[in-house]
């Protein structure tokens, strides 16, 4: 008995040494102003300033401009450096999945069709390895979003460095999800199906299905109903038109009907989760105010008769068409998201201004999200979220982060791959 108690004490304490070293203390709040002087300031919005001058105090830009701008409090030089405001993924599982083969740290999706009740924010993880390794690259910001059935539950906006999800959400249940039925269907070839491509005979049931869901939800809301149902509660921001609707639509038809059907609905706000052939139906899309966000463009060509380089130009077509445009990760391994930047600096060499990549990945995400007016931007007013690198951060062989904040405070760019790094570098030096 004594042995397995001491067997049972080293269990315990070697779990609990390992649970330590994975957890990292998020930075205190901002106690002093810090300036940072005589960097390239790329502000997100398409302007850059050069030899800038940034001030922050209690969180907040309080002065930006040249090298005129007076300083105050903590001085940091980033002579020879580049300011970025912080980068923000969408459509991500961030949080919800640690470890993508193991069901047990998978808590993105919920069993249900019509499940708009289910928040993302309240499984999410502020303390996952994934997360913490986001930020070395530049990543401060990310959307975390549900997934499964038709429609998946709300998505919210966190910064990520905190203790938990209270402490990381920046806005809460800011949208909701939308898989929207696929016209096409292909066989299961695993259950002896024809791995053919094939009409989808359910495709206008499945389509009339959520259209009716929402209906109902909308009529529940009009007609005051007695009973209290979730579901139902949880779209009427949506049908009020607070929140966004974020559907997942990669085909020409599907886009076409999705906005369609939602519009005549009620629904006002869509934004498009892939939108494969969104370049298509621009003119659609324009009139309709709807928001792109793109696949990310390291993937193979989208279909058989795709152009071979449609996904490092498709960003770039819908953008300089008018349209809002972001980029997600959402079918790419989970901490692939780390690679955000580079994503968007592939779309330089297809002619992409780099100020405007930049904003694919800063302003535009904050504003199809509502959150513009405090992130994605570097502005006197807003948040002080943002980094300072080497050199471009959109160059995966320039994007060497040295000092990183979120909302002023000094977050560390420590994560358990930099400390096994740390580590095993010793080893070859004993």
């Amino acid at each position: 008995m004594k042995k397995i108690n001491q067997i049972a004490l080293i269990g315990a304490l070697t779990a609990m040494s390992w649970s330590l070293m994975a957890q990292q203390t998020p930075a205190p709040k901002q106690t002093e102003a810090i300036s940072i002087v005589g960097g390239t300031a790329h502000l997100g919005n398409g302007q850059v300033i050069q030899q800038a001058t940034l001030v922050f105090e209690n969180g907040q830009i309080i002065a930006l401009g040249g090298p005129e701008t007076p300083t105050k409090g903590q001085v940091i030089s980033a002579s020879g450096k580049h300011i970025y405001p912080g980068f923000i993924t969408m459509g991500t599982s961030l949080g919800l999945i640690e470890v993508d083969a193991v069901k047990a740290t998978d808590d993105q999706s919920d069993i249900g069709d019509m499940i708009p009740h289910v928040r993302s924010i309240i499984a999410y993880d502020a303390e996952s390895k994934v997360v913490e390794s986001m930020r070395p690259n530049g990543v401060l910001m990310s959307q975390v979003s549900p997934k499964g059935g038709m429609i998946s539950g709300s998505s919210s906006v966190v910064q990520l460095d905190a203790w938990n999800w209270e402490d990381a959400a920046v806005k809460t249940d800011e949208g909701i999800h939308i898989s929207w039925p696929n016209p096409i269907a292909q066989g299961r070839w695993w259950m002896g199906e024809d791995p053919g491509m094939k009409p989808n005979k359910n495709y206008p049931q499945q389509v009339d299905r959520l259209i009716q869901f929402i209906q109902e939800a909308k009529a529940y809301h009009q007609g005051g109903s007695s009973s209290r149902n979730e579901p139902y509660e949880a779209l009427k921001d949506l049908l009020s038109g607070i929140d966004v609707a974020y559907v997942e639509a990669d085909s020409e038809r599907q886009i076409i009907d999705a906005v369609s059907k939602l519009k005549s609905v009620g629904i006002q706000k869509i934004a498009i989760l892939g939108g494969r052939e969104a370049y298509k139906v621009i003119p659609m899309l324009l009139e309709n105010q709807v928001s792109v966000i793109t696949q990310a463009t390291h993937q193979l060509p989208f279909d058989a008769d795709a152009d071979y380089d449609m996904p490092f130009k498709l960003p770039k077509i819908l953008a300089d068409s008018g349209l809002v445009v972001a980029m997600h990760n959402m079918n790419e391994a989970n901490h692939q998201n780390r690679n955000l930047p580079f994503y968007a600096g592939q779309l330089i060499g297809q002619g992409m201004n780099p100020e405007e990549a930049l904003r694919l990945i800063t302003q535009n995400p904050a504003k199809i999200m509502g959150i513009d007016h405090l992130y994605g931007t570097l502005e006197v007013g807003k948040s002080a979220t943002l980094f300072i690198s080497q050199g471009d951060a959109l160059d995966m062989r320039t994007n060497q982060i040295e000092h990183a904040f979120i909302d002023g405070r000094h977050i560390s760019l420590d994560t358990h791959q930099t400390k096994l790094y740390q580590r095993y570098s010793g080893k070859y030096q004993q």
